[in-house]
């Protein structure tokens, strides 16, 4: 067993794997030099303690060991050869592989804009990446962020905590605009402002000039705006380039059915670079969440072993804004109706259902304690397919656990 990528899915699936009973080879490959590692802390702890805690590592040398895991790191795939089902790796090395599975995630969006060569302008994908950020943000230093959805938002949370002065500037009119609802998002936004992040929305960025060692942001309407350095949060691509080349079907990921198969029934895929399509919403689409990723690449690797049991997980996301969660289970569409909850100081909730009334999607901003308990009932009535009571939902007084029934 081969498995290219050793983020949360990869990794996921090689403990799986030996879980699961199979006792031939597995191989881990991915392209750092360093153990496989959690990417959530890399926009919150990474960037906010006093000292680098490092990274969180998925599995220790130890743990690779013991299960009998094959890991090759700073390594890249070149190439499948699926009629002789082998890899090649980036030393040269050829790999016979049974069952291949791709886990190779995905990478920022770069901007279509001009940018000085001068210019100081950062991504957050990699530990790498979040250790370039954390050398900079501090106390006096000046930073623009593009991009108001969670990964911008998230890094201006650590960079004003630091004591950087903070602009998040996002094209759209409002920020998470596909993510949460407008009034969820106010409440939001208020929360960084009241933290000083200053937020300028339906800002269109032109260009990114150098001037005298930092980087001037020039807008459509040609508001400017200097930064010692410019963090750019506008999506992520998934990496699909090796699963194309071996002529893999792929649209918006690599394509796969309900079990996680690829086009060739040898070749499986799984976290934020597959596409698959889902029972709850008869659609096909693609997730970019920690949770996902680690459930997906454990229910490949059951599938590899010949499971073949759907992957039918309610979609879960969650985005820590300061000292409140938010946290969003299911998916929701323009046609759903909204039911809102309020919690009082503990939060805000809103539930989403359809014409017919099945629960779909439920979404809360708030305290851990208040929100999580509330979101993890959603989420069950979601995957139970359940109508419940839209007057109950918007009652704090009704235990939402109640409407299980």
């Amino acid at each position: 067993m081969v498995i290219v990528g050793a983020g949360e899915a990869g990794t996921a699936a090689a403990i799986a794997l030996r879980e699961g009973g199979w006792r031939g080879r597995v191989v881990l490959i991915g392209n750092e030099n360093m153990l496989p590692y959690e990417r959530p802390p890399l926009s919150k702890a990474i960037l906010t303690e006093v000292t680098d805690p490092g990274p969180k590592w998925l599995a220790t040398p130890e743990r690779l060991a013991e299960l009998r895991i094959d890991y090759l790191q700073g390594r890249n795939v070149e190439r499948i050869d699926r009629a002789a089902h082998t890899v090649t790796v980036s030393d040269g090395d050829q790999l016979a592989y049974e069952r291949l599975l791709l886990t190779t995630g995905a990478r920022p969006r770069k901007l279509s804009i001009p940018a000085s060569a001068g210019s100081r302008i950062a991504t957050l994908r990699t530990y790498a990446d979040a250790l370039a950020i954390r050398r900079i943000i501090g106390r006096g230093c000046k930073v623009v962020v593009i991009g108001g959805g969670f990964i911008g938002l998230e890094v201006a949370a650590s960079a004003v905590s630091r004591g950087a002065s903070v602009t998040v500037l996002e094209a759209g009119p409002r920020l998470l605009t596909r993510a949460v609802p407008a009034a969820m998002a106010d409440l939001i936004k208020a929360k960084h402002e009241r933290s000083g992040v200053r937020i300028q929305t339906s800002a269109i960025v032109e260009r990114i000039d150098e001037n005298e060692g930092r980087s001037k942001v020039v807008l459509a309407d040609r508001r400017t705006h200097l930064a010692d350095i410019v963090v750019v949060g506008v999506g992520a691509v998934p990496n699909v380039e090796l699963a194309q080349a071996a002529r893999l079907a792929i649209h918006n990921g690599i394509v796969v059915d309900e079990t996680l198969t690829t086009s060739d029934p040898h070749i499986f895929a799984a976290g934020d670079s597959c596409s698959f399509p889902h029972r709850l919403y008869d659609e096909r689409i693609r997730l970019e969440a920690w949770r996902n990723a680690q459930r997906q690449g454990a229910a490949a690797a059951a599938n590899m072993l010949g499971a073949n049991r759907p992957y039918e997980d309610v979609p879960w996301f969650w985005s820590d804004q300061y000292d409140e969660t938010l946290q969003i289970a299911g998916r929701c569409r323009p046609e759903d109706v909204a039911v809102a909850r309020s919690l009082g100081a503990k939060g805000q909730l809103f539930f989403y259902l359809t014409p017919r009334g099945r629960l779909v999607a439920a979404c809360g901003f708030g305290s851990l304690g208040a929100i999580a308990k509330e979101i993890r009932w959603a989420e069950i009535m979601i995957g139970r397919r359940l109508a419940p009571n839209p007057e109950a939902l918007a009652d704090p007084t009704v235990n939402i656990k109640t409407l299980l029934v």
